[in-house]
């Protein structure tokens, strides 16, 4: 259980962070008043950034 609650907090900061890196505000617990456009941005962020660290990691093998 400890486990889930590790990585659920570890995906809220990686959120936040690419909230952060394309300038969209969230701030803790529900984000309901972002429109569609911020809340696609950060997921399409969050996605770039997923996908670059996957590339480098079998780059480096």
């Amino acid at each position: 259980m400890a486990k889930n609650k590790k990585a659920k907090a570890a995906m809220e900061n990686f959120k936040m962070e690419a909230a952060n890196e394309v300038g969209v505000n969230l701030k803790q617990g529900y984000n309901g008043d972002l429109t569609s456009k911020q809340a696609g941005s950060i997921g399409g962020q969050m996605v770039k950034k997923m996908v670059e660290s996957y590339e480098n990691s079998i780059s480096s093998k």
